[in-house]
C-alpha cells in the first residue's frame, strides 16, 4: 500500500516579538519576588546580633544584687526607692564608674497548698531562685516574706553570726531580722508608693511595705564561696548594725 501526498509549499513569515521592556518599578517587584526571603533573613539576623551586643556590651550591670523573696511582687515605687536608698551603703564593684543597685524579685508562694498561687509565676520564681542561688556571688542579702518556707525549701539561710546551719535545721528565727529590727534600713527616709499594682491607687509609706519583711544572708560554705560574697558581707554588717533580732520570740 502506498501513500500518496501533495506537494506543498508552506510559508512561514512568524516574526519573533521584541524583549518586553521592564519599567524600574516592575523590576524591583520581580526581584523582590525572588530575593524577599533572604533579605527577611538577613534583617533578623541582623536584629539579633544587634541584640546581643546591646545586651552584653552596653547594658548596664548591676554592682548589688538584692533578693526579694515573697507570693506577691513589691509596688515599683517601692523597689526603685529601695534600690536609691542603697545606692550610698554600695560601691563601684565592676568599675564601669557608677554605682547600680538592683532588687531582684522572686514571686514565690512556698505553701504548695494555696490555691490563689498562679502556677506559671510559680514555677518561674523557683527556676530563677534556684539558678541565683546556685550562682556564687549573685544573691547574698535577702529580704524575705516567708524565711520558713524559704529555709525549709532552699536551706540557703546563715545563723545570725555567720555560721552555716546543719541541712535539718528548722530555726529559722535564729536566722533573720525583722525589717524593723535593723535601724539603718527602719531608718530610711524612701516616701511613698503611687499604687501597689498597675490597677490600682492605693497609696501608702512604702517603709510600712518593707517593714512586714525579714532580713537574711546566704549561708557560706567554704573559703571560696566566702571571697566570692564578700562585698555582698560587708554590705550585711553595714545593714544590720545596731541590731536585735526579734524573730526569736515568734
Amino acid at each position: 500500500m502506498a501513500w500518496v501526498t501533495k506537494d506543498s509549499v508552506e510559508q512561514y513569515d512568524h516574526t519573533p516579538e521584541p524583549p518586553k521592556e521592564y519599567t524600574k518599578k516592575e523590576k524591583a517587584q520581580n526581584w523582590w519576588h525572588y530575593h524577599k526571603f533572604i533579605v527577611l533573613g538577613v534583617v533578623v539576623a541582623i536584629l539579633v546580633v544587634a541584640w546581643f551586643i546591646k545586651d552584653t556590651v552596653f547594658q548596664t550591670r548591676p554592682d548589688v544584687q538584692i533578693g526579694y523573696i515573697g507570693q506577691y511582687d513589691l509596688p515599683a515605687d517601692t523597689v526603685t526607692a529601695l534600690q536609691d536608698a542603697l545606692t550610698p551603703y554600695c560601691t563601684d564593684l565592676n568599675g564601669d564608674g557608677k554605682v547600680v543597685v538592683q532588687v531582684n524579685s522572686y514571686t514565690v508562694d512556698f505553701n504548695a497548698e494555696n490555691d490563689n498561687s498562679d502556677a506559671y509565676n510559680q514555677m518561674a520564681g523557683v527556676t530563677r531562685l534556684s539558678a541565683d542561688l546556685s550562682d556564687s556571688g549573685t544573691l547574698y542579702v535577702m529580704l524575705i516574706a516567708d524565711p520558713a518556707g524559704f529555709q525549709k525549701s532552699t536551706g540557703a539561710l546563715a545563723y545570725l553570726d555567720g555560721t552555716p546551719p546543719e541541712d535539718d535545721a528548722d530555726d529559722w528565727q535564729n536566722m533573720v531580722y525583722r525589717w524593723t529590727d535593723c535601724p539603718v534600713l527602719a531608718g530610711m527616709d524612701l516616701g511613698d508608693y503611687d499604687g501597689y499594682t498597675l490597677l490600682d491607687d492605693a497609696t501608702d509609706s512604702n517603709q510600712s511595705v518593707l517593714s512586714t519583711l525579714y532580713v537574711g544572708r546566704r549561708a557560706v560554705l567554704d573559703e571560696e564561696q566566702a571571697a566570692h560574697y564578700a562585698d555582698g558581707e560587708e554590705l550585711w554588717q553595714t545593714l544590720t548594725a545596731g541590731a536585735v533580732s526579734t524573730a526569736a520570740a515568734e
